[in-house]
């Protein structure tokens, strides 16, 4: 393909089949969902950052989570939202490069992070007393520069890649965002280095850190099994429960969509496109609202900001 015939390159998303006539009402609940998304984020922030008793380690993780929800929403939101709102379809190649290249960077970024929650609650109550000494400051400002540095460095070569490809006349994608398989299966070439490339990112990202974090709550079970009251017990597992959710949300729709696209094929289109909106947009939305339910600082920080106006507030540990 030449570099004329490139520059004007461009590809058509698709949003809920069979729903076409619809798509401008389901643009309502995709835009509560968006700010949804960047109010309950944006508050996660402003409540660590504004209450110091919140200047710990776990609350340091939580805010990396609302910024990588908060980039996760923002890398749908400009093809999304026109499509079902103004029936937008088309997007240039290069946009749809920058955005496969953002949505999974901050996908295998929340799962980073995740991963390294689930340490920090190990470390917490494996090791409470030298809880400070292991995950000091400069520690966790390495983790979440570890985490960034990973994540959009694998991510790197993959637009690069798919920019050299040349594509055929039938550019028409299946999700209402650029995905990195589904821009690949529109090339008229030979795609085996990029699809081997992108199972090595999925294998040693996702993959691993699921692995990873699974093994991390066997060994904190362990240690919860190993305390001998039963409400110490009780109140340890009881520290991990918003972080199980948040595990739940991330890793319970990526399962079912690889499930459906490997076994499923006979599944409507429409079931996938459902599923990826799962993976894609209820994270950034409910993770706020697990956390600000189940830890008693952070609910009480936010009841006191709605009710009294915003002022500073000391809140008591739990």
């Amino acid at each position: 393909m030449s570099d004329s015939n490139r520059t004007g390159l461009s590809f058509f998303l698709t949003g809920l089949p069979g729903l076409e006539a619809v798509h401008a009402w389901l643009s309502i609940p995709l835009g509560a969902m968006y700010v949804a998304s960047l109010a309950g984020n944006g508050l996660i922030l402003w409540v660590v950052r504004s209450e110091p008793s919140l200047h710990r380690p776990m609350y340091y993780f939580l805010s990396m989570l609302a910024v990588t929800d908060l980039g996760l929403s923002a890398s749908t939101l400009p093809t999304m939202l026109p499509l079902y709102l103004l029936g937008l379809r088309e997007v240039a190649l290069d946009v749809c490069l920058a955005q496969l290249f953002f949505i999974h960077t901050f996908s295998v970024m929340e799962s980073s992070v995740l991963l390294t929650m689930a340490f920090d609650r190990l470390v917490a109550i494996g090791r409470p007393l030298r809880y400070g000494a292991i995950l000091t400051g400069r520690r966790v400002a390495g983790l979440g520069l570890a985490v960034v540095l990973r994540s959009a460095g694998l991510h790197v070569p993959a637009p690069i890649m798919l920019k050299t490809l040349p594509y055929c006349r039938h550019r028409l994608l299946s999700h209402s965002y650029c995905l990195h398989p589904d821009v690949m299966k529109l090339a008229c070439a030979d795609t085996r280095l990029n699809s081997a490339y992108g199972l090595f990112v999925v294998l040693s990202t996702l993959g691993l850190d699921a692995v990873l974090t699974v093994l991390s709550y066997g060994l904190l079970l362990h240690t919860v099994l190993s305390i001998a009251s039963k409400a110490e017990r009780l109140r340890a597992l009881n520290t991990c429960v918003s972080h199980m959710g948040a595990v739940l949300l991330f890793y319970s729709p990526m399962i079912g969509l690889s499930m459906v696209h490997r076994f499923g094929r006979r599944a409507s289109p429409s079931s996938r496109v459902l599923l990826s909106y799962l993976h894609f947009l209820t994270p950034p939305v409910l993770n706020p609202v697990v956390y600000t339910v189940k830890t008693k600082q952070i609910r009480l920080r936010m009841l006191r900001l709605f009710c009294s106006g915003g002022g500073a507030v000391s809140v008591p540990g739990s």
